[in-house]
């Protein structure tokens, strides 16, 4: 029993030796030694279960939200437009079943006709006429006139209204603020302010999430146009930062071969790639 006990630990001796000046040889040759294997845990069953679950609810979460804003709204537009259908024109008094969206159907009918009447002359007239009428009354026309000028402001094609994404230095020296250019100021502040010399911008500083926000008249040397759509913006706001938008790398010109002297059409000096590089790099 003795010698069969002395042959294995000789054995493992020497199998450890052997490792050892194995070691030692591949160390003097340069070669780094290699490691000690360990053996790979695999994951548990309530490891994948929970990773199942997790990725569950990033594909669900997303869907079943969007589906309760969507249904929601339609049953809010539903719940006021329905009663006032006449009952010979409602479907549902023909149909065994209610059809979700009949209301938001009913209102998508009534605004487009209303567009198509107030197009021609008799709409126009009508029109010009009751806006005379609201034009009279002390509280309601001011109302009407700021509702007014806001929509038509907002919904003109060539407005410049929410069309970049900029940061300013909100509320102090040093912090920055994501905001967006909502026009140029009002003439009177423009004066006040700052003369003709500069020009003076209204910047818009949402909160976040975005139901209120603040008003900023700033010089617009002051304020830093980012590379940004305002759809990125408004994510990277109601998601308070959450939700970061991909990187956009501006185009650079390349110079023409002319020099460093040489100059674009519209005499600016077109801006080096090392120091566009540096900028963005500091901005960081």
């Amino acid at each position: 029993m003795s010698g069969d006990q002395t042959e294995p630990k000789a054995s493992g001796k020497a199998q450890v030796k052997a490792q050892t000046k194995a070691q030692e040889k591949a160390g003097a040759k340069g070669q780094p030694a290699e490691p000690a294997r360990h053996r790979r845990e695999g994951i548990g069953l309530m490891g994948r279960l929970r990773a199942y679950f997790l990725a569950g609810i990033l594909v669900t979460a997303p869907i079943a939200i969007t589906v309760y804003i969507a249904w929601w709204f339609v049953s809010l537009i539903d719940g006021y437009i329905r009663p006032l259908i006449p009952s010979a024109y409602n479907p549902e008094n023909y149909l065994p079943f209610s059809i979700p969206g009949i209301g938001v159907l009913v209102v998508i009918v009534a605004v487009t006709l209303i567009g198509a009447f107030t197009a021609g002359y008799v709409g126009r007239l009508v029109l010009g006429v009751g806006e005379g009428v609201v034009g009279r009354m002390p509280v309601v026309r001011s109302v009407y006139g700021g509702v007014k000028q806001i929509f038509e402001t907002v919904l003109a094609k060539k407005s410049n209204a929410f069309r970049e994404v900029v940061a300013i230095q909100y509320p102090r020296p040093g912090v920055w603020s994501l905001g967006f250019i909502t026009g140029g100021a009002h003439p009177e502040v423009q004066l006040r302010l700052a003369g003709e010399a500069e020009d003076i911008v209204n910047v818009f500083i949402p909160c976040a999430p975005p139901t209120a926000g603040y008003l900023a008249m700033v010089p617009r040397r002051e304020v830093t146009v980012l590379n940004m759509s305002v759809e990125d913006g408004l994510k990277l706001v109601m998601s308070g930062g959450i939700v970061v938008p991909p990187e956009r790398r501006p185009m650079l010109v390349e110079r023409p071969a002319g020099g460093d002297g040489a100059q674009t059409g519209d005499g600016e000096d077109q801006p080096d790639r090392k120091v566009l590089a540096a900028a963005s790099r500091s901005k960081r």
